[in-house]
């Protein structure tokens, strides 16, 4: 084995024992972390440790990679790494790998199918050992990541539920989520609210809506059809509410809050009311829901439903983890996991009492 000191030059393994005393074997397990390593004093590691580090001695991970057949990465797949919910997922996905073994490899489809079916071919080549997919959007479909987990490979999806064989997920509550947001709104006063739900084919747009119906029957709140638009992309942005926002206010429809699917969507409600010379929050309140990290800084603050997006990638982390260790059986490494994380209201300016 022969690794790259500071300066350059590979420096054998033979070359390393030489200078700190102990055995190639020893140095192998533990600077390796190989089976056997609890057995060998903790003082023993630390000592071959602080001398790899004043040798410059790293290991060759690409022969290591020949010898067991494995690559130690895993791929961290996003539809848009531009995206501000991708972006705090991804935060929590880079901190806790970062106290594993693994190196992450960021796949950004952008939003791509063509770009995602040339990105599977690349990864089997490079044996990858998992995926931990971002799929928050209709582009990155948990349905998608199915080849992967038919080779055995283990597969997380993080901000959405997943019902697949073999694909594991974290997502949070959007039922509880979007009650919580009615809620809001119907203790302020509000009963004229108008709704705009997520694309028909994102699995959370249902889920959210049925939060906010359920409420509304417990409580005898009319919700008037003509005051829910539905986002006509498959993915929602802020031109989506803005243009469904746009809709309602030619209809001549008289509300006094708006529900927006997301914050994405609730900023585009914001521009489209604010055009139209509405005063916000004393004229029409707004509420979101994920809050992104621009939430707390729009103009006004977003009222919004709270996720960690840093927790649901540091959980969707330690499902990978838990995966890659089972053992396998008669091929299969075990039933997928599924966990979701309860949201908590967020109060900010965007919505006052009627």
């Amino acid at each position: 084995m022969t690794a790259k000191n500071a300066t350059g030059r590979m420096i054998t393994i033979r070359e390393f024992a030489k200078a700190s005393g102990f055995s190639p074997a020893t140095i192998s397990v533990v600077m390796n972390n190989s089976p056997g390593v609890e057995r060998i004093p903790k003082k023993t590691k630390d000592r071959i440790r602080k001398c790899a580090r004043e040798l410059g001695y790293y290991p060759n991970q690409f022969a290591r990679s020949l010898r067991n057949n494995r690559s130690g990465s895993v791929a961290v797949m996003v539809p848009d790494v531009s995206d501000p919910y991708c972006a705090q997922v991804l935060l929590g996905i880079d901190k806790a790998l970062y106290r594993s073994a693994y190196l992450p490899v960021l796949v950004d489809i952008q939003n791509s199918r063509e770009r995602f079916r040339k990105f599977v071919g690349t990864l089997f080549e490079r044996r990858i050992e998992g995926v931990i997919a971002v799929a928050n959007s209709l582009q990155l479909q948990t349905e998608m990541l199915d080849i992967f987990a038919e080779n055995q490979i283990p597969v997380v999806a993080i901000g959405r539920e997943s019902r697949h064989e073999g694909i594991s997920s974290v997502s949070v509550d959007n039922k509880l989520g979007s009650r919580l947001a009615i809620a809001h709104l119907y203790e302020l006063g509000h009963r004229r609210i108008a709704c705009i739900r997520g694309p028909k084919e994102v699995v959370d747009s249902e889920h959210r809506w049925r939060g906010i119906r359920d409420f509304a029957e417990e409580v005898s709140l009319p919700l008037n059809p003509k005051l829910v638009v539905q986002l006509k992309d498959t993915a929602s942005s802020s031109e989506g509410g803005y243009d469904a926002t746009r809709k309602l206010l030619r209809a001549g429809l008289d509300f006094t809050a708006v529900m927006a699917f997301d914050d994405m969507t609730a900023f585009g409600v914001i521009r489209a009311l604010t055009q139209s010379g509405l005063r916000i929050p004393e004229q029409c309140s707004v509420v979101g829901f994920d809050d992104v990290a621009s939430a707390a800084h729009y103009n006004p603050p977003l009222t919004t439903i709270g996720q960690s997006m840093e927790e649901l990638g540091n959980i969707g982390v330690s499902i990978f983890l838990q995966a890659s260790q089972r053992p396998r059986l008669n091929g299969v490494r075990g039933e997928a996991v599924h966990r979701s994380v309860s949201p908590v209201l967020v109060t900010r300016s965007s919505t006052s009492a009627v």
